[in-house]
């Protein structure tokens, strides 16, 4: 019971049964398309978990966190309106390392199957703009959790921008409050070490 709830944990902080779509489209032509290949692609890897590795999960994860999440979009909310003092070359470092943190967290948190279910119950849209997608997570045993993803459309189709673990805790707003305390105190190389720091699977 403890592995499940680290993982429906982690699922907030970043994710049914049956869905078999390419990561090609998961950057999808409807937000459900976009929610229903990530958690195809997620369950597969967790199947699989042991045989493939940390390595083997990255590799095989990547194409679908990238595709489902808009990565660039969601770490310059994150950073908040410090994004727009950053130079260039900063944004594309942070970029590169939340890029590199999420794709490692996914992969070094989903290191097994336990049985559990994600199911998507529906859509509708969203008061801040977009579109919100309800899904849960159901384990074997123990309490059901509830995900919503807020999606946007973009050039990459419709992709997640935040995540709400029970509905209600807003993963950016999490994330905000984190980097931007960073950032204050150690300025972007800092917030980079810290993201690089995190995305090494000692770390998890």
């Amino acid at each position: 019971m403890a592995m499940v709830t680290r993982r429906i944990a982690l699922l907030g902080g970043l994710l049914a049964s049956g869905f078999r779509v390419s990561p090609a489209a998961a950057g999808g032509a409807t937000p459900r398309a976009a929610i229903e290949s990530f958690y195809a692609v997620l369950l597969e890897v967790m199947k699989q978990a042991t045989s493939l590795g940390f390595e083997g999960r990255y590799r095989r994860l990547q194409p679908a966190i990238e595709a489902a999440f808009n990565l660039p979009l969601m770490i310059r909310l994150a950073v908040g309106p410090q994004w727009n003092a950053l130079s260039g070359d900063q944004q594309a470092r942070l970029l590169e390392a939340f890029r590199r943190f999420t794709i490692a967290t996914y992969a070094s948190r989903f290191d097994g199957y336990d049985g559990e279910r994600f199911e998507i119950r529906g859509e509708s849209p969203s008061p801040s703009g977009g579109t919100l997608v309800e899904t849960r997570v159901v384990p074997q045993t123990g309490d059901i959790v509830d995900l919503n993803y807020l999606m946007r459309q973009g050039e990459g189709g419709w992709q997640i921008i935040d995540v709400f673990l029970s509905g209600t805790i807003s993963e950016l707003a999490t994330r905000r409050a984190e980097f931007t305390a960073v950032l204050r105190r150690d300025g972007a190389d800092g917030l980079v070490a810290m993201l690089q720091s995190k995305a090494s699977p000692g770390a998890r």
